[in-house]
């Protein structure tokens, strides 16, 4: 399979905020209609990259 195109900033940032407000992944995977493991990517990049990170 090819790669997709990339996931949009608000969507990246309201799964940072779902993960904040202790969401599970399945849950917000349903919430934002993207795969699990496109939110456990998200959020692993997040907490390698810091909370003050902006920019991915």
């Amino acid at each position: 399979m090819g790669r997709s195109q990339e996931l949009s900033e608000f969507k990246r940032y309201t799964a940072i905020g779902c993960h904040l407000c202790n969401k599970s992944i399945c849950e917000m995977s349903l919430l934002l209609s993207i795969p699990q493991s496109t939110v456990n990517s998200i959020i692993t990049k997040w907490k390698q990259l810091g909370t003050a990170a902006t920019q991915w």
